[in-house]
């Protein structure tokens, strides 16, 4: 005879396994688009600090390569062979669901308890639906989501930060709203905080805007690709609570399955 528990445990077993197959076939975790190349390219470039690559995520310890390659074959699921160097490099898909349920956890908590959530990227054209289906549903849940009626400049890089249906954006005129720097994050918080207003008890991101809200020391949960070492290296050292690793660049209705399994497991559908 089947238990509650027992059946409880086999619809999240099938979830998961439903996920899965849908997260490897588009392509999101398993074999990904995201070079091999390129992602050992982007170990030595965190490692020098460039700006479009430390996302703004300050070092709390000493790094070196084959410290940042090892972190990033466990918690990213990275080709664990240091010999390849070339070719098609992977993702793991159970790391990426198993960060997918700290992050629905957090939501579901904190959208409970009416708590504050920001919503930020700097894909728009892959993640933006992401953020703004789950920041829909915590809304929906009790989540307090501070919304602003002006633009927010940006002035060391230029351009500004705008909110689209509660997720907050970088947008440069005449250029692309793709931005994996810090500087929009931290106008976006010094804007809060000249304001009067409180602080985010929750930052759902990616990029600069997950790297400078855990540099600040606000609860942070980050979207992550395989070229993307600064954010698990933010995990690794206690910065940001949870980096989900995942091809952050597919069309974006592939992430349908990611996006429900989410919402589903909040509580919040």
């Amino acid at each position: 005879m089947l238990t509650r528990t027992t059946l409880e445990s086999e619809r999240m077993s099938m979830n998961r396994s439903t996920l899965a197959h849908a997260l490897e076939a588009g392509r999101i975790t398993g074999e990904v688009a995201t070079p091999r190349e390129n992602n050992l390219s982007h170990i030595h470039r965190f490692l020098d600090q460039e700006r479009q690559f430390d996302f703004g995520v300050e070092l709390i310890r000493d790094w070196d390569y084959d410290s940042v390659f090892a972190l990033m074959v466990e918690r990213c699921g990275l080709r664990p062979d240091p010999e390849f160097v070339e070719g098609v490099d992977t993702i793991s898909t159970d790391a990426c669901i198993d960060a997918l349920e700290r992050l629905a956890e957090a939501v579901g908590e904190v959208s409970r308890a009416g708590g504050r959530i920001l919503f930020a990227t700097g894909h728009p054209a892959g993640l933006l639906p992401v953020h703004m289906a789950i920041a829909r549903a915590a809304k929906s849940a009790g989540a307090v989501i501070d919304t602003r009626d002006h633009f927010i400049p940006v002035p060391e890089i230029g351009g500004d930060v705008r909110q689209i249906n509660n997720v907050w954006t970088w947008h440069l005129h005449g250029g692309s709203p793709h931005t994996h720097l810090a500087e929009p994050m931290h106008a976006l918080l010094d804007d809060f905080s000249a304001r009067g207003g409180s602080a985010p008890e929750l930052v759902v991101a990616d990029h600069g805007w997950a790297g400078a809200a855990s540099s600040r020391g606000l609860r942070t949960i980050g979207y992550a690709d395989c070229n993307d070492p600064a954010l698990f290296v933010a995990e690794s050292q206690g910065q940001i609570e949870a980096t989900i690793p995942l091809d952050d660049d597919v069309v974006p209705n592939l992430y349908a399955p990611l996006i429900d399994f989410v919402i589903a497991r909040a509580g919040l559908d």
